[in-house]
């Protein structure tokens, strides 16, 4: 795997664990404003589950296992055309 492949595996891995904590940032701001905040149990889970995502996708990455593609999908896709 050459460099660029393994940087914009991180850059993958960065954009989808951002996502993944910005929805329950906004997930706890609309509960906590209707007046249900979560537990911080609830909290410590999704952010257990958050963990295992990265973990599975660095794995992925450097094992070469089919994971989540945000940044190269195009160019997923156009090279299996080919």
């Amino acid at each position: 795997m050459s460099l660029t492949g393994l940087l914009l595996g991180f850059i993958n891995i960065a954009i989808v664990l951002v996502v993944l904590v910005l929805i329950g940032a906004v997930a706890q701001w609309i509960m906590t404003a209707l007046g249900w905040p979560p537990p911080v149990m609830v909290q410590k889970l999704y952010m257990a589950v958050v963990a295992l995502i990265a973990l599975y996708l660095l794995v992925a990455l450097l094992l070469g296992i089919p994971a989540i593609h945000i940044i190269g999908r195009a160019a997923l896709i156009s090279s299996q055309v080919a």
